[in-house]
């Protein structure tokens, strides 16, 4: 795919829409939101340098235009049965950039995008979720049911570096003891569809003395939520005593962290609450349509410390102004 290509693709903000590029690992087909793709390019072996002791799926380094990259293979990491497949398949990579880091992922071929509503796409089943993880939710285009895959949770299988710091020493001793109070006191929420993730940041958060949370597994879910306190507030109750901010992921199944973020700031009575975007794809392009949703911030999914101290600015916490 080339870049202009990729560029006439890319969706107006907070339509709750995304695209996906559908994949072949044998003949079941597979899916990632576009906006994880950076190219497709043909596997050649003669570009492939083997690492030897990697594991199951990690084929090895991969030369791209002078640069190396990690090359797993999708087929045999997710545990597919090997299939006759005709001799002439075209077997290709996908170039993929999230959490500032690029991979490839060899796969067996590619159909064509599909532009979808998150509405369509369901979310695995919390007894799967928990089992595989590998999946973050599933869609069905003409009779086909695509799986999307979570390439964020494969590369943090081989890599302990990509997984969330969630043991950051966010603060100085001293600075930890003038928080507790303060950080108590605040409402927060956050929009997570990864059970995984969820419990992670759950756990830093806490672990910080932001101990008022409330974490929802999609957007649509967490929205409900939101509009059961707007109404509190038209009642007469202050928004400040009922929710100060909320964390959304990007990618959720029935609404996206974009469309959360815009009906919340395009609300007169709820636009007063801080928004923070918490995904994989953070890059200089989703940076700028957090903006057009008027977002206060975002982090990329590494950025544990920075995700909290981006909070405790937003909410002017005692000690960090």
């Amino acid at each position: 795919m080339s870049g202009d290509h990729k560029q006439d693709i890319l969706l107006e903000t907070g339509t709750n829409e995304m695209e996906i590029i559908e994949f072949y690992l044998g003949t079941q087909p597979f899916g990632i939101n576009v906006h994880k793709l950076k190219e497709i390019i043909t596997f050649d072996q003669d570009t492939l340098t083997v690492v030897p002791g990697c594991g199951d799926g990690m084929l090895g380094t991969l030369l791209l235009r002078g640069t190396t990259i990690p090359l797993i293979d999708l087929k045999s990491h997710i545990a597919q049965k090997e299939e006759d497949l005709e001799e002439d398949v075209r077997r290709v990579v996908l170039v993929c950039e999230f959490n500032d880091r690029v991979n490839g992922f060899k796969v067996d071929g590619v159909n064509q995008i599909h532009r979808v509503s998150w509405k369509d796409v369901q979310p695995m089943a919390s007894f799967i979720d928990q089992y595989r993880p590998r999946f973050t939710g599933s869609v069905n285009i003409e009779g086909r049911e695509i799986l999307i895959v979570d390439l964020e949770h494969i590369v943090a299988e081989f890599d302990s570096e990509a997984n969330l710091d969630y043991e950051a020493e966010l603060h100085s001793a001293e600075m930890q003891e003038k928080l507790p109070h303060t950080r108590e006191r605040m409402k927060l929420m956050m929009a997570e569809d990864s059970a995984l993730i969820r419990t992670g940041i759950e756990k830093v958060l806490k672990g910080s003395h932001y101990t008022d949370l409330a974490v929802f597994v999609d957007g649509q879910q967490c929205y409900d939520h939101i509009m059961k306190i707007k109404q509190r507030v038209i009642d007469g109750e202050p928004l400040s005593s009922l929710l100060n901010l909320l964390i959304s992921d990007i990618e959720m199944p029935k609404m996206d962290g974009l469309t959360l973020c815009k009906k919340i700031k395009d609300d007169p009575i709820l636009r007063d609450v801080k928004v923070v975007m918490f995904s994989s794809l953070i890059n200089e392009q989703m940076a700028a349509k957090c903006d057009q949703v008027g977002a206060d911030g975002y982090a990329t999914k590494p950025q544990i410390p920075y995700l909290v101290e981006m909070m405790d600015k937003f909410l002017e916490i005692d000690g960090l102004q």
